[in-house]
């Protein structure tokens, strides 16, 4: 009986201390946790903060390049159009990367750091980024030599069309059918450039061919064609030469001279007249007797 007594009583001893074992487990468990709530609590009242701040200043950075690029339009208004366009664009880019670089600091991740990390990654960038970086300085390259400006018709790169913006790493060109093409400034930088409004005035070369008839009456004619067309420039005048003759054709240079920006107009109706004087006997009767006239 006594040992029943003992091993009762050793049992419920040891009930008890694994009872206030698990007591005090779970008090050590509810303090951890109560310790990691705060934890949590702090970081984020550290955190949001910064969050909403660099998310304010994204905000205000889009709102600065707005300013920016409204004030630089402003000043530069008188420039010419080429420069002018990369000096915005350039502006702009320079506010974002400041606003980048403010946003960076604002979550607590230095500027030193982002350099010392650019600069770990250095050959990666550079390998990744040399096209980009060659049409960047291709671009300034554009706009210092300047082979073309807006506004101009220009053919290079396997492309052509008027110049409708020279941008950091991209050419705007709109084509006659006023299709926007954008060109790698790289790519026409390397290329032939052929620019056909330069000069401002572009000479418009015809070959026509007279079959049997009369050279000289024939050449007076279509000078006389040509001079009678508004938009043929007076000075330099228009020239007419025989190119070459066979036994049943002789072919005749006309040469007149135009603004370059009106030149396939006049190629066009210049061609149209002349085809119709040669084909057409009355037209052409009446075209020379003009000519008696005024000589």
């Amino acid at each position: 009986m006594k040992v029943q007594t003992d091993l009762v009583f050793v049992f419920l001893t040891n009930s008890g201390i694994r009872i206030q074992q698990a007591a005090a487990d779970g008090q050590q468990s509810s303090d951890l946790g109560l310790e990691f709530g705060k934890k949590i609590v702090e970081l984020a009242f550290n955190i949001i903060p910064q969050i909403l701040w660099a998310i304010g200043i994204l905000l205000l950075t889009r709102i600065a390049i707005n300013i920016v690029g409204r004030i630089t339009r402003k000043a530069l208004k008188s420039a010419q159009p080429t420069v002018r366009n990369f000096l915005i664009q350039t502006s702009e880019i320079l506010t974002l990367v400041v606003g980048v670089v403010a946003f960076l600091n604002a979550l607590g991740i230095q500027a030193n750091s982002i350099v010392a990390a650019i600069g770990a990654a250095g050959l990666a960038i550079g390998l990744a980024l040399q096209n980009t970086l060659s049409h960047f300085a291709a671009g300034i390259m554009l706009i210092s030599l300047r082979p073309f400006e807006v506004g101009d018709f220009i053919e290079g790169a396997g492309v052509s069309g008027v110049v409708n913006s020279i941008g950091i790493f991209f050419t705007t060109l709109v084509t006659p059918d006023n299709v926007k093409i954008t060109v790698p400034n790289g790519n026409l930088f390397t290329s032939t450039v052929k620019n056909t409004t330069a000069m401002g005035t572009r000479r418009v070369d015809l070959s026509i061919d007279i079959g049997e008839r009369q050279i000289e009456p024939t050449i007076n004619l279509l000078l006389y064609v040509v001079q009678q067309h508004p938009l043929v420039l007076k000075d330099p005048q228009p020239t007419c030469e025989v190119a070459s003759i066979a036994a049943k054709s002789t072919v005749l240079y006309l040469r007149p001279w135009c603004d370059a920006k009106v030149y396939e107009i006049v190629r066009s109706q210049v061609q149209q007249q002349v085809k119709e004087v040669l084909n057409n006997p009355l037209t052409s009767v009446n075209f020379r007797d003009r000519l008696s006239d005024s000589l």
